[in-house]
C-alpha cells in the first residue's frame, strides 16, 4: 500500500488517458532526465524549484522524480500549500519503468501547445488522433482542420504537424492508419489501445472484418459528421466518444449482453 500523499504507478497508469486525468509533473533534474530521457504520458517537465511560480488553476496533480523522494515530495507539499491536491508517484520513473508503463521519448515530443492540422470534415482517423494527442500526448494541443490543398501550406507558416494526409510522417503506413501512426512513435503500445487501434483501422480503411465494432464506430462517425457544420463541435463530440470506446478498450471488451436472458443464438 502506498505511504500517505502517494500513488502507485498502476494506479496512476489508470487515471491516465480518462477525462479526470491529473496533471504531471515532472521534476526530476537534468541529469537525471539525461539518464532516461522519457516522460510518463502528459507530464510536463518543470524544475522543483520553479513550482511557486505555476499559475495554472489548481487541480489534481501527480509529481514525479527518479524515486519518488525528495524532489518529488518537496514539490507535492509546495504544491498542496498552493491548493493542489498533490501526490507522489510511488517509487518514481524507476517503479514506472519496473511496471513496463508506457513513456514518450523526449526526442519527438513537441512542444506544449504545438498545433496539429489536418483535413476538415473530420470523420475517423481525424477525430481519433486528436483525442490520443490530448489524452496521451499533449493535453494542451489545438487542432486546425483547413481544405485538403492547405494543410502543408498552414503547417509551414504556423508551426503546426500535419497529420493523416499523404506524404507525411503521422499517416497511413502500408495497412495501418495515422493512429497506429502516433502510437508506434510516441511508444504508446498498450493492450487497450492497441485493441482500440484495430477498431480505428477497420472503421477507417472499410475493413469491418477485423474488428466487430468497426461498423458501429463507422456508423457513429458519420453520424457525427452530419450532426455538426463546425469541425471543432464535431472534435469536441468525438472526444466523449472515444472516450467512452477507449473505457471499452481498457475495462469492458469482454463484456456482451444478453436479453432476454438465454434466448436460443
Amino acid at each position: 500500500m502506498p505511504q500517505f500523499g502517494q500513488i502507485t504507478a498502476a494506479q496512476a497508469f489508470r487515471l491516465l488517458g480518462t477525462p479526470e486525468s491529473p496533471t504531471f509533473f515532472d521534476v526530476r533534474t537534468e541529469e537525471d532526465v539525461a539518464t532516461l530521457p522519457r516522460l510518463i504520458p502528459t507530464a510536463r517537465r518543470i524544475a522543483h524549484g520553479a513550482i511557486d511560480t505555476l499559475t495554472d488553476r489548481p487541480g489534481r496533480a501527480i509529481v514525479v522524480c527518479t524515486k519518488g523522494r525528495k524532489l518529488s515530495e518537496g514539490a507535492a507539499a509546495w504544491l498542496r500549500s498552493l491548493g493542489w491536491q498533490a501526490e507522489v508517484l510511488e517509487g518514481g520513473t524507476l517503479a514506472w519503468e519496473a511496471a513496463s508503463l508506457p513513456m514518450i521519448p523526449l526526442s519527438v515530443l513537441p512542444a506544449p501547445g504545438t498545433p496539429w492540422v489536418t483535413r476538415h470534415r473530420p470523420k475517423v482517423d481525424r477525430i481519433a488522433c486528436p483525442w490520443l494527442v490530448r489524452r496521451f500526448i499533449d493535453p494542451a494541443a489545438r487542432f486546425l482542420f483547413v481544405s485538403p490543398s492547405e494543410v502543408l501550406p498552414v503547417a509551414e507558416r504556423f508551426g503546426a504537424i500535419p497529420f493523416d494526409i499523404e506524404g507525411v510522417t503521422f499517416s497511413h503506413r502500408g495497412e495501418t492508419c495515422s493512429f497506429d501512426a502516433l502510437l508506434d512513435d510516441f511508444q504508446l503500445h498498450t493492450g487497450a489501445l492497441d485493441r482500440l487501434a484495430t477498431v480505428i483501422r477497420g472503421a477507417d480503411t472499410d475493413r469491418h472484418d477485423i474488428a466487430p465494432q468497426a461498423a458501429g464506430l463507422l456508423a457513429l462517425s458519420v453520424g457525427l459528421s452530419r450532426m455538426f457544420r463546425d469541425d471543432l463541435q464535431q472534435l469536441d463530440a468525438g472526444i466523449a466518444l472515444y472516450d467512452a470506446l477507449y473505457r471499452w478498450a481498457r475495462d469492458g471488451h469482454e463484456e456482451g449482453h444478453d436479453w432476454p436472458a438465454g434466448r436460443p443464438v
